[in-house]
């Protein structure tokens, strides 16, 4: 596995070829991957700004943080066993930590990231978070007959 240039513009094939996590070869291997320093979804997760939800979360006093290895984190995979969100980054310049609450459970993790992460999903491709301080949560939406709120689930 090579490793992440931190802070660099890279495309998903340099992604890909660094972790040797694979993408869905329909995906345009060529393309420049995002960075954002705002919020952001990648199918049924989205990345927020610490600053922008302070308010709604709960963070342990002592955070066990867990630095991501170059390999990754797997994030979420979906109930019915698809394609996990993983979470990748240059190794010892990142951490996550699950030790977050917030009111309505969506909160997975706390991300710490001194570079710029990435989070890469089979079938979305990839984004770019820069660094900072995010909450990754869940997304949910109101639909059906009676507005009913569930989980995305992709």
């Amino acid at each position: 596995m090579n490793s992440i240039a931190p802070n660099s513009t890279i495309t998903l094939s340099d992604l890909t070829s660094a972790t040797g996590l694979e993408v869905f070869d329909y995906l345009d291997q060529s393309v420049t991957i995002p960075i954002v320093d705002g919020v952001q979804a990648q199918g049924d997760l989205l990345v927020v700004p610490r600053s922008v939800i302070a308010d709604d979360i709960v963070v342990s006093p002592r955070p066990r943080r867990v630095p991501v290895p170059a390999s990754g984190i797997e994030l979420l995979r979906s109930a019915a066993g698809g394609n996990p969100h993983t979470l990748v980054a240059e190794a010892g310049m990142c951490t996550w930590a699950t030790t977050i609450r917030d009111e309505k459970g969506l909160a997975l993790g706390l991300l710490r990231t001194d570079v710029t992460a990435y989070l890469i999903h089979p079938e979305h491709g990839a984004t770019g978070i820069a660094p900072g301080e995010y909450v990754i949560r869940r997304q949910r939406e109101a639909g059906g007959l009676f507005g009913r709120v569930h989980l995305i689930a992709d």
